[in-house]
């Protein structure tokens, strides 16, 4: 099992080596020439991909095998990773499921609608917390811990 990561925009990718770090596991992160990542860590890949819409979802999910534990935010590339057999992780902590991807997908849609129409849905995204990143960190040492070799 590796863990890939959809790693552009990803909020908690330093939660997530220090994770890969303590349990041992592979982690691969894809992002595009504008977020330039460095790691010094063996166990830590970064693949550089063109910009461009998709390029680093398509990389990722050609690269997802079943056993493995992705990180995204995005519900599109979710999709594909759970077509795939994999186990998808949500940066806030939760995984998305086969039942409940298509009511997101859908909400998705409905607020690309009204930006579309110019009709607000109310208000500014909120600033990342610190109880999103313990919620995301339970989430992702439940998990591994019960894939310890």
């Amino acid at each position: 099992m590796k863990i890939l990561v959809d790693a552009d925009a990803c909020p908690v990718k330093e939660i997530i080596v220090r994770a890969a770090k303590k349990y041992e596991k592979e982690v691969l992160m894809v992002c595009d020439v504008a977020h330039q990542l460095f790691y010094e860590e063996p166990f830590v890949t970064v693949k550089t991909v063109d910009k461009g819409a998709d390029s680093a979802d398509l990389v990722l999910a050609n690269l997802t095998q079943k056993q493995d534990l992705c990180v995204t935010s995005d519900y599109g590339l979710a999709t594909l990773f759970l077509t795939k057999g994999a186990t998808v992780l949500h940066p806030n902590g939760f995984f998305y499921g086969n039942d409940t991807i298509d009511r997101m997908l859908f909400e998705r849609h409905i607020s690309r609608e009204m930006r579309r129409q110019k009709k607000s849905r109310g208000g500014h995204i909120k600033k990342r917390s610190p109880e999103q990143d313990a919620a995301f960190q339970k989430s992702l040492e439940s998990f591994l811990s019960q894939y310890q070799e």
